[in-house]
């Protein structure tokens, strides 16, 4: 079977686009199967072409594009390739253009009034109403794969878990993973369980200060106020048990140093109870508060089929009734019987994604209750069978599935791959403006919340 054939035949049998990246004068292609195991399918470029699958996954768009940019790949078939990393003056180069005499342009960004990273964003626009919007991110692109190779499993993983301090946890755990894949080591149940703490505590002040990234975009001072207050609480907590307010250099590979006596454990369950209770407090305010409410629905809204097909992920997608968490089937972690929860009305709308938050905020107070029952002590992994020469991790970070993949020869780096939750939801998002309203992009971006500093790594 071609190439193509494996990933049409992959993705027939039920598998999801994952991620693809160039290796060498290889591609490689990570498929996601129902049962959440991986597969990786490689291909060789022959004189630096390979056919492109975007006809077959939509979500792998990105991913060509930034292998033509940075490994030289041509992608047959992928027509425009437009550049993604390397920025080009000529507007057209890199937007989709648009024809009409009532048709105009707005641009926003690189360079923003809020304190944010730079993210320029092309608006065709006709009226109020937006047609078409290109998103060119990757201003402050760091080349931290480039600069992991060579490097020993140990020392990459700084430049991995750097890629994003929102992201920290995830990235860490899952580049974790997939060294261990490559060693042949499997997670005791001890380190599960401190993985799982420290992946649901950056959990929880993400998605708090997401619903307070929303009320800012629809003008709600006091909503935003609120929860950033409950957003700092926790990351205060972050910093009581970890030493640092973003839980840096918390994951480590092979196992974990964090010592957590009894006392200490009882009092971070104390707080995380109380912030819980101040959220619920808080979400009943927002529910009741009318002119809120009456901003939120019929907004950016994604189709189960477009989300599919785009391959949306982490709350952006189980707002729009795409039911994939991978804590679903994370063996590798303390998430046993997990189910994801959703919302009653998941219209793939800003006001299903705020809810979508609301929902899974109190999901996580229940699992980091249930798993601070105890001190937590050092742990490590064990063995677990063979190596590999390519290991592969997925955790679920609080945006979406993020990929890591590592490629290990002579104790050192080959070639590490990050794909996260934001990267993968960039393109959803705007498409989810596409026939909305100008003023109305704020508030949708806020929904999403994604991370420049993911596509800068």
């Amino acid at each position: 079977m071609t190439y193509r054939d494996r990933i049409a035949a992959a993705l027939g049998d039920g598998c999801r686009f994952a991620g693809l990246y160039a290796s060498g004068e290889r591609v490689r292609v990570v498929l996601a199967a129902p049962d959440g195991s991986l597969r990786l399918e490689s291909a060789a470029a022959e004189d630096g072409r390979i056919p492109t699958i975007v006809d077959l996954a939509a979500a792998a768009a990105w991913d060509e594009r930034e292998a033509a940019d940075l490994y030289g790949m041509r992608f047959d078939g992928h027509e425009p390739l437009r550049p993604l990393v390397e920025h080009d003056l000529d507007l057209q180069s890199w937007t989709v253009p648009v024809r009409g005499d009532d048709a105009y342009q707005v641009a926003v960004g690189p360079i923003h009034a809020g304190v944010i990273e730079s993210g320029h964003f092309r608006f065709r626009v006709v009226g109020d109403r937006i047609l078409h919007v290109d998103a060119r991110l990757f201003y402050k692109h760091r080349g931290l794969e480039r600069a992991a190779e060579g490097r020993s499993l140990a020392e990459a993983r700084a430049y991995v878990q750097r890629a994003c301090a929102a992201c920290a946890v995830t990235n860490s755990v899952a580049y974790a993973h997939a060294c261990e894949e490559v060693l042949g080591l499997r997670p005791s149940a001890e380190l599960a369980r401190v993985r799982t703490i420290l992946l649901e505590l950056e959990r929880a002040w993400s998605h708090l200060n997401d619903i307070a990234a929303v009320c800012a975009g629809a003008g709600v001072a006091a909503g935003n106020t609120f929860f950033a207050a409950l957003t700092e609480r926790a990351r205060r907590l972050n910093e009581r048990l970890t030493g640092h307010r973003f839980l840096f250099d918390s994951a480590q590979v092979g196992g974990s140093a964090l010592v957590l006596a009894a006392s200490a454990v009882a009092s971070a369950r104390d707080e995380l109870a109380s912030i819980a209770a101040d959220s619920k407090s808080g979400w009943h305010e927002l529910l009741f508060n009318a002119s809120f409410q009456d901003r939120l629905p019929d907004i950016g809204a994604v189709t189960p089929d477009d989300a599919r097909a785009l391959g949306a992920v982490g709350p952006a997608a189980r707002a729009s009734g795409v039911a994939e968490d991978a804590r679903t089937h994370s063996v590798r972690l303390a998430y046993d019987g997990f189910v994801p929860v959703a919302p009653r009305r998941v219209a793939g709308d800003v006001q299903a994604r705020l809810e979508q938050r609301a929902v899974e905020l109190l999901q996580t107070f229940e699992l980091l209750d249930a798993l601070l029952d105890r001190p937590i002590g050092a742990a490590e992994a064990v063995s677990g069978g063979d190596g590999t020469a390519i290991g592969l991790g997925v955790v679920e970070s609080p945006r979406g599935a993020t990929l890591c993949a590592v490629e290990h020869a002579g104790e050192r780096i080959e070639r590490v791959h990050l794909r996260t939750g934001s990267y993968a939801n960039w393109p959803v998002l705007a498409h989810a403006a596409a026939g909305n309203l100008l003023p109305d992009f704020p508030l949708i971006n806020k929904s999403f919340e994604l991370c420049y500093a993911c596509a800068d790594r």
